[in-house]
């Protein structure tokens, strides 16, 4: 080989020392890891999981550990292969996922569950006061786990995002649900919700002027119908007329105007927010007696107790029954029926709050950082730390921002 060859190449050689080199992308460390887990939901009817695969993939790149029980995301179409390649660990048993340091689910734990979760760890979930018992709280005390109900978590503005974004999704759904049963397909009226060229519009009634309110009147005027809402806040009817752009009809409620109006309604649904727990009834079985043959009731404060006095609990997978020939959905959780939806919803809120925490140095950081946070925690280290539940069942009460004054 001629010298000049020879170092041809070494030049060469040394030059591709200096050229950039292909290499694995190091995942994000984070010395304020969070370590989560979620557990498959086994409450009857409950289709949702907390985080998407891509929300997942967000906070492992961002240094986190997840760990998600096999079959979790299979209720919302999600499948235990995208959370393994989002760089979720996938374990077989609750026991395992319940060994997290914050525990993440939509349905509040059974009694056997807070059994798996280890004392002084976090839980987030959904809370629902109108089931739970003075045994349930006592029980989350006795392991001293902070407990955060996401429904009582506000925002920056004072809004309720978890709340917000259900309600939407059921606001929405609802004319769906009204639509597929007023159908003749489903031995309905046999008419389009809504209204064509010549033909009167269908009637809707919408008892209460909240979110879901809002979303269903929003969904219905696209499709044409007639609509009437009535309300005992005026400053709520205010706000929907304004929300919606439309002059729609709007009243306090006025039984016998009520009375008289369900007589040609074709829909009504039911959207009273709980006030103490439980939702007032406002129809009457007489008034419902006087509705049309195969009108339809849907009533969205079932789960609470519902606002209509023949209204019954029934299932996603037998959803309706006749009472004096009106069709009545009564399901509860009505974002399980758009599970995927609801998921998606719950990601773009939980992410975001995650990552803070992990910015503060953790969940407990976060609890003394922002008082928006602090209003989601009804349970701190062995203590009820929200007036209101411990009024209820006659606990002792510790108040967080004296617990925030001694820390500091």
């Amino acid at each position: 080989m001629s010298s000049k060859y020879k170092s041809g190449l070494e030049q060469l050689s040394k030059e591709r020392e200096l050229y950039p080199q292909e290499s694995l992308l190091k995942v994000k460390t984070n010395n304020n890891a969070l370590f989560i887990g979620l557990p498959k939901e086994i409450a009857f009817q409950e289709n949702r999981i907390a985080l998407t695969p891509e929300a997942v993939g967000v906070l492992v790149n961002n240094g986190h550990e997840i760990w998600v029980e096999a079959g979790a995301g299979k209720p919302s179409k999600h499948a235990d292969k995208d959370y393994s390649e989002a760089g979720a660990k996938i374990v077989y048993s609750p026991k395992e996922v319940f060994q997290a340091d914050i525990i993440l689910k939509v349905e509040p734990p059974t009694f056997e569950e807070i059994e798996y979760i280890k004392p002084g760890k976090v839980l987030i979930s959904a809370l629902q006061l109108g089931h739970q018992s003075q045994e349930y709280i006592q029980a989350l005390n006795k392991k001293r786990i902070t407990a955060i109900g996401f429904e009582l978590l506000e925002d920056k503005v004072g809004g309720m995002p978890v709340v917000r974004a259900m309600s939407e999704i059921a606001g929405s759904t609802v004319m769906l649900i009204a639509a597929e049963y007023l159908s003749s397909v489903n031995d309905g009226r046999g008419i389009i919700l809504g209204g064509i060229t010549g033909v009167p519009p269908t009637k809707v009634v919408i008892l209460g002027a909240g979110t879901v309110a809002e979303y269903a009147a929003r969904a219905a005027m696209g499709l044409g119908a007639k609509i009437e809402i009535y309300d005992n806040h005026i400053y709520k009817l205010r706000r929907i007329k304004h929300a919606l752009g439309a002059q729609l009809f709007t009243s306090s409620i006025d039984f016998v105007a009520l009375q008289e109006s369900l007589k040609t309604t074709d829909v009504l649904i039911g959207a009273i927010r709980a006030e103490k727990g439980r939702s007032r009834c406002i129809i009457t079985e007489e008034m419902v007696t006087q509705m049309r043959r195969d009108a339809i009731i849907i009533d969205v404060s079932i789960d609470q107790g519902g606002c209509i006095e023949t209204s019954e609990l029934t299932t996603h997978k037998k959803p309706t029954f006749r009472k004096y020939d009106v069709i009545h959905y009564c399901v509860p959780n009505i974002p399980s029926r758009v599970a995927r939806t609801a998921t998606t919803a719950f990601s773009n809120i939980f992410t975001p709050i995650l990552l803070q925490a992990a910015d503060v140095g953790g969940v407990e950081e976060l609890i003394f950082a922002y008082k928006w946070f602090t209003k989601g925690v009804y349970s701190y280290k062995g203590s009820c730390t929200n007036i209101h539940i411990a009024n209820k069942f006659g606990l002792k009460h510790k108040d967080l921002t004296l617990l925030m004054a001694a820390r500091f």
